[in-house]
């Protein structure tokens, strides 16, 4: 009974320490401004949504084997007979009461299953082109700064212009080109070869990874040639700091110098840039994904465009704003993790 009671109040004690603690308040906090920018934000995408010409039905209206009464039965069921309020807020109602994100139109299933489906594929392929992005645009930037002003600082100034002034998709267009140069050493169709059920687990990731090549690619130059630069100048910055001569001064090594007491304290205003980046290669993902006919939301999100699918295009506006903001809201917590004094409360 005693030990029983002393793990109790053990775990009372820690419970009590996690619900009063900096972190777990903050993240409550952000969670809940989250769902006030959710709710505007998809108020907003709906009725900007709305103020295009027609819907859903009226492309099927040009169709003579469709009679106008399977027209009326159409707009009936998918709500497209009522007001915009209207259709909004049942839209909102289903989803706070049943998590239900409405019905596609044009591949009659539920919104949500699509949206589960696609995910996975554009935050593989974003977080595939962030890791290739930090991996390289650091180093270089590092070695841009230590070499300042020479020939190797020079040149890698010029790839960095140059891969900040190609836009996405031109870069897309140019690797589709390479690929056809070298075909078929690089596919560009799809996610998967035509037997990868027939491979092996090992085998099955080779394939996905030898698809992932070119659009990682496509996504990775433009933020690399960002990152590289804003690497370079916040370690130049902190190079020219009182405490980085003293340390010099001490005879401390170089390398010393650089890695462990510049760099740590030039890599916060890097992480701050990480939930950006995470957003910004989420937009890309949608250009990579059409050109390399990646399955991922954003190649579903130009579809229900195209086909004036609401419900699908309100799902994955969302969806792409939840993205945002746990990009965000990681970046922080990572803020915090790399430098204990920061208070997250001045991060608002």
């Amino acid at each position: 009974m005693t030990t029983t009671r002393i793990s109790l109040e053990t775990s009372r004690d820690w419970l009590v320490k996690l619900v009063t603690s900096e972190t777990f308040l903050y993240v409550m906090k952000r969670v809940l401004q989250a769902l006030l920018t959710l709710l505007l934000a998809s108020a907003l995408s709906f009725f900007i949504i709305q103020l295009a010409p027609g819907d859903y039905v009226d492309t099927l209206r040009q169709n003579p084997k469709i009679s106008p009464e399977r027209i009326e039965e159409l707009k009936q069921q998918f709500g497209l007979d009522r007001s915009w309020p209207e259709q909004y807020l049942l839209w909102l109602w289903r989803i706070v009461t049943k998590g239900d994100f409405g019905t596609s139109f044009v591949y009659q299933r539920s919104v949500a299953s699509l949206i589960w489906e696609r995910v996975p594929a554009t935050l593989l392929l974003a977080i595939a082109s962030l890791i290739v992005t930090w991996a390289i645009a650091i180093p270089l930037g590092i070695v841009a700064a230590v070499k300042q002003n020479r020939p190797t600082d020079r040149i890698l100034q010029v790839i960095s212009y140059a891969g900040q002034g190609f836009p996405s998709f031109i870069t897309a267009l140019v690797l589709l080109i390479f690929a056809q140069m070298t075909a078929p050493l690089f596919p560009v169709g799809g996610m998967t070869s035509i037997n990868h059920a027939e491979l092996t687990w090992f085998g099955k990731i080779l394939d996905v990874g030898w698809h992932m090549i070119l659009p990682t690619i496509a996504l990775s130059i433009t933020s690399f040639a960002g990152l590289q630069r804003i690497t370079r100048g916040e370690l130049l910055d902190v190079l020219r700091q009182d405490y980085i001569q003293t340390a010099r001064a001490k005879g401390l090594p170089e390398n010393r110098v650089i890695y462990v007491h510049a760099l740590r304290n030039a890599i916060n205003p890097l992480i701050t840039l990480l939930g950006f980046e995470l957003a910004s290669l989420l937009s890309g993902a949608f250009i990579a994904e059409f050109f390399f006919n990646w399955p991922g939301l954003g190649r579903l999100a130009l579809q229900a465009v195209q086909a004036q699918d609401l419900y699908l295009l309100m799902a994955s506006l969302v969806m792409g704003a939840v993205l945002l903001i746990v990009g965000n809201l990681i970046a922080d917590l990572l803020l915090k993790v790399a430098d204990p004094r920061i208070s997250l409360e001045n991060l608002n």
